[in-house]
């Protein structure tokens, strides 16, 4: 199994790269959302973390400010939510770019299962279940490469289970090398991910 240090190497390393290379375009894109669209640049949603501890996830904002806190199926024409800019941003994956913060805060890995909304219930008790809520959430997981949005609950925990008995740093760069291919071919991907309001249960802890 992959020792934690080195895996926190491997992301310290690799965030600090990425934040460079890629620098230009995220100014790019932090001047596109705010000229095409009032509002913020960075977004904030509540994501649930390692051992369920709950903690802030920036994304560059694809949707206009003031849009329902509502899961995009519920609302009634999800697409005119979703700002100029914002369903290119979705389908190359662009608006993930800032959570490279939060691999440098720790708070996530360049390789996990991704952090469920806070209230997505049913997928964080999946995972307590089985023991992958032990797990640092990933920019990217095993998951996102077998079907990413296009999976059951389930499955996508019988991804996370397996993870976390085969995580090794070459499964870490595969599954890195693989989720740009399946970028590039933009498979599976949501155009939305809004969140509902609804009481978070004691399952979650909150970050100090």
């Amino acid at each position: 199994m992959l020792r934690v240090p080195v895996k926190r190497l491997f992301d310290i390393a690799a965030a600090v790269a990425c934040i460079l290379l890629l620098g230009p375009v995220m100014l790019v894109v932090a001047l596109a959302v705010r000229v095409t669209s009032r509002g913020p640049v960075i977004h904030w949603s509540k994501r649930v973390g390692r051992n369920n501890v709950l903690f802030d996830m920036p994304k560059f904002r694809t949707m206009f400010t003031g849009t329902p806190q509502l899961a995009t199926h519920l609302l009634s024409d999800s697409a005119s939510h979703i700002t100029p800019v914002g369903s290119i941003l979705r389908k190359t994956s662009l608006d993930e770019l800032p959570q490279l913060w939060s691999v440098l805060l720790g708070e996530m890995s360049f390789v996990g299962p991704r952090p469920a909304l806070y209230n997505q219930h049913d997928l964080v008790a999946a995972r307590t279940s089985c023991m992958t809520h032990q797990l640092v959430p990933g920019i990217t997981g095993w998951a996102q490469i077998n079907g990413r949005d296009e999976l059951s609950i389930d499955e996508k925990v019988e991804f996370d289970a397996e993870y976390l008995q085969r995580q090794s740093l070459w499964f870490d760069v595969k599954i890195v090398a693989l989720t740009m291919v399946k970028v590039f071919r933009s498979d599976g991907v949501c155009q939305a991910d809004s969140t509902t309001s609804i009481p978070t249960p004691e399952v979650f802890k909150r970050a100090a």
